[in-house]
């Protein structure tokens, strides 16, 4: 029997079959304002609240206040509590930048991931993680190193990764071959805004739902909705056929 942890997302579970393997990675990839940080904050907002599990978030991009902010302004009203509780632990950029270097921060964590009882962690985002290293030997060592401590210490993690792309790309990165699960979202403009999907590409170990579906983001969060969607990533065309 695989055992599931529920993202808590209305509608991705669903799709998900149950929700994503414990102690898996997955990648959660799109264009900037497709939502990936959202859907990031809400897995770990959503484990505390929903199901009593504590969770880890690593931001390489804003200050912890900024986190908290974002969270509070689509409707998790009590993010500031969990930290303060202990209930959600934020690694910063003014923490994790601080010394340039990932060993440094990589010790950091593990005294965290280790001594304390943590079931979730996101890494937001991946392409600024990626700006610690060099060449693409030392990425690979390092990221390799990272996923399997996360995987020893049985945290289920979700890591982001930016594309310049409307559409998911097609070339296949180092990040996919070390990740169980790939979930893409996209957004693609409209005369009144946008609209936005989800495809959930692969997800090892599980039977998923692999046709896209829209979302909304709202407060609250994101939501899924069931009905699938005819949209095709191969005509070149930028909304629903």
């Amino acid at each position: 029997m695989i055992e599931l942890t529920k993202t808590g997302i209305d509608g991705l579970d669903e799709i998900l079959n149950g929700g994503i393997v414990k102690n898996s990675t997955t990648l959660i990839s799109g264009n900037p304002g497709a939502g990936k940080s959202i859907l990031a904050l809400q897995f770990i907002y959503n484990g505390v609240e929903m199901f009593d599990e504590r969770g880890i978030y690593l931001s390489f991009e804003e200050n912890e206040q900024d986190v908290r902010e974002a969270a509070e302004s689509v409707g998790f009203e009590n993010w500031g509590e969990y930290v303060e509780d202990g209930k959600i632990k934020i690694f910063d950029k003014q923490v994790l930048l601080r010394e340039n270097d990932f060993s440094a921060s990589l010790d950091l964590l593990l005294d965290d991931i280790q001594d304390d009882d943590y079931d979730r962690i996101v890494i937001d985002s991946l392409t600024m993680f990626q700006l610690f290293f060099e060449d693409e030997t030392e990425k690979r060592t390092y990221l390799l190193k990272f996923t399997d401590i996360l995987r020893q210490n049985e945290l289920t993690t979700l890591m982001t990764n930016e594309q310049a792309a409307v559409f998911p790309e097609t070339d296949i990165g180092l990040e996919n071959y070390l990740t169980d699960g790939n979930i893409y979202l996209i957004q693609t403009p409209t005369e009144s805004g946008v609209n936005r999907y989800i495809w959930v590409a692969k997800m090892r170990k599980q039977n998923i739902e692999t046709d896209i579906f829209p979302l909304e983001i709202q407060e609250g969060g994101i939501k899924v909705h069931q009905n699938a969607s005819a949209f095709s990533m191969m005509s070149g065309d930028d909304s629903p056929i």
